[in-house]
């Protein structure tokens, strides 16, 4: 519910109360005394479908943006009329009951961009916390540095600022959106290089094997799925009024630990690192803002003036469409690390078979583990070393003669070109 406050101009109460009368909603009118050009203040109570209609009938009726026009949040409004206004609205198929008035969302899409000192700040303190939950490997950490991220903000005023043609707010949310990421892939590789060359962390770490950082090297399409679903919360959130912490955090999944890795990929000198994740948050951005436009457009979201209807359609069509060339691209990235992870999973799997059935073959041995290790790359990586781990009887180990032959010959099969491969036996003993 909602509480609308508009200020009446001299000559216009008569007009102003006329087109409340159509729309069927109570009201109550006071007296303004400042002295100024305002003649009356008028209090109407609406539920959330009514005030964009409303405050369209009072534009028509003369009330511009000279006059106060002040929508705030009704806890309760005891009524029988109330009521009657509410089930009316609820009857009209097209009236979403959850959704807030325009000039109200551009509202909240300003006050979730914050200032910049503050936001520059904050998204410092969230990268250089991401950074250190990466190398600490604490998943716990790196969760905390999303709560603090205000990066939610940004992409909202970007989506917002498309959907109702406000330029200023659209440039706004793209500049701290840019600002952001960037200072995030700045100060975690600045932090990444104090940890490093400080030596807080042990000499001989491979960054590449630490899995909160593994995870993260890779994207493949899962990940374009996590971004699209977090632009689609963050925008109806934001038009449903309810909070958007919650749903930042999510925004905030998506950017801060990828901006983080690329920093860490910058400060040990690993450039695969820095692309691989680098291309992640790309990614999950884009998608993000797109995701945020589409579902305001479809909510009804349209500029105030019927006149830059066109204009507002052409933009919103233009940005899309560059978004989604951009992450059409960039997909084609997380189409190749996809296709490779799947043909690396199945290579390992009839490497694994292969010499399982080998070991098989021989009563006296007793396959253990196979592990398969691969090259380095992101998009070419193959099977590099294979090591298998047989078990053999202490007194039989001559009767397993010849078979690390047969494994090595079962895992070139398998991987379809020649691999290093290890045995090794060790000693098993079964008690009756």
């Amino acid at each position: 519910m909602r509480l609308l406050q508009v200020t009446i101009p001299t000559g216009k109460r008569e007009t102003v109360l006329g087109a409340l009368d159509d729309e069927g909603v109570d009201y109550v009118v006071t007296d303004e005394t400042s002295g100024r050009e305002f003649t009356a203040i008028v209090h109407v109570p609406l539920p959330n479908p009514a005030v964009e209609p409303v405050l369209e009938r009072l534009r028509e009726a003369g009330i511009d943006d000279e006059a106060y026009t002040v929508v705030v949040e009704a806890s309760t409004v005891v009524s029988r009329r109330f009521e009657e206004l509410e089930d009316r609205y609820a009857e009209e198929e097209e009236v979403d009951e959850g959704r807030i008035a325009r000039e109200e969302l551009q509202t909240r899409a300003e006050e979730l961009a914050p200032a910049l000192r503050i936001y520059a700040t904050m998204t410092v303190i969230s990268a250089i916390i991401a950074t250190a939950g990466l190398l600490l490997d604490s998943p716990a950490v790196v969760v905390g540095s999303m709560v603090i991220a205000p990066l939610i903000g940004p992409a909202m005023a970007a989506s917002v600022g498309t959907v109702l043609d406000e330029q200023e707010l659209f440039n706004r949310g793209v500049k701290l959106q840019v600002l952001g990421m960037s200072l995030a892939v700045v100060s975690a590789a600045a932090f990444a290089v104090f940890v490093r060359y400080a030596h807080l962390i042990p000499p001989g770490i491979e960054i590449t094997e630490v899995p909160e950082i593994r995870e993260r090297l890779a994207p493949d399409f899962l990940s374009l799925a996590v971004a699209l679903g977090a632009g689609v919360a963050g925008a109806l959130s934001l038009s449903s009024g309810v909070s958007a912490a919650i749903v930042g955090v999510m925004i905030a999944v998506a950017l801060i630990p990828p901006a983080a890795t690329v920093g860490i990929g910058i400060a040990w000198g690993l450039p695969m690192v820095s692309i691989g994740s680098g291309v992640l948050a790309l990614v999950n951005g884009l998608s993000i803002n797109v995701a945020a436009i589409a579902v305001l457009w479809y909510n009804g979201y349209r500029p105030r003036h019927w006149f830059r209807l066109d204009e507002a359609r052409s933009a919103v069509l233009k940005r899309v469409a560059i978004l989604a060339v951009a992450i059409a691209v960039l997909s084609v990235f997380l189409g190749g690390v996809t296709y490779n992870s799947f043909q690396n999973a199945e290579t390992e799997a009839d490497i694994r078979d292969g010499v399982e059935g080998v070991v098989a073959e021989n009563e006296r041995a007793t396959h253990l583990d196979t592990q398969v290790e691969f090259t380095d790359g992101i998009l070419l990586s193959r099977p590099d070393r294979v090591v298998v781990t047989v078990g053999v009887p202490p007194e039989n180990g001559e009767a397993v003669g010849g078979l690390a032959e047969r494994i090595d010959t079962a895992v070139d099969d398998g991987a379809g070109h020649d691999v290093r491969t290890q045995v090794r036996y060790v000693t098993i003993e079964q008690a009756d």
